[in-house]
């Protein structure tokens, strides 16, 4: 959890509906479990379809839930009617993106003016037990949402 405040009061509407636009994370079958102000959690079942070729999550798929969580995490912090976009992020996984899920728990590090900084951990995830396999440091640009396409 964060000590930032939203500048947005109705910013969980916000967020869950940005999220519900996003139709490459309904595709690999994501969910929003959880975004309170600075933070989110982002949960991904595990499918074959998702693997590389030696059964674990590929990492693509884990780059991408990092850049989601991150970036969910800003967009509970912005203004109405400003959206926000990735501008860069590192990602290094450090253990195979193994289990029945992960889990990518993105929190706002920086909430400055024109950028935004997030840290998100991934964890792949069986019969509950948790295993750290990725941490990500991101940069975010708040942007004013008429200048986003649509």
């Amino acid at each position: 959890m964060s000590d930032f405040e939203p500048k947005n009061p109705a910013w969980r509407a916000s967020v869950a509906a940005s999220f519900a636009r996003q139709g490459f994370m309904s595709l690999i079958g994501a969910v929003l479990e959880d975004a309170p102000a600075g933070a989110c959690r982002i949960r991904l079942p595990f499918r074959a379809e998702l693997s590389q070729q030696h059964g674990f999550f590929h990492g693509g798929v884990i780059g991408t839930l990092a850049d989601n969580a991150g970036g969910f995490a800003a967009a509970s912090l912005v203004a109405e009617g400003t959206e926000v976009l990735t501008v860069e992020y590192k990602l290094n996984i450090i253990a195979p993106g193994e289990g029945d899920a992960l889990v990518a728990e993105g929190s706002v590090i920086k909430n400055g003016r024109s950028l935004i900084i997030t840290r998100v951990d991934i964890y792949g995830e069986r019969a509950g037990r948790r295993t750290l396999c990725a941490i990500a440091q991101q940069t975010i640009m708040p942007l004013a949402a008429h200048r986003v396409a649509r």
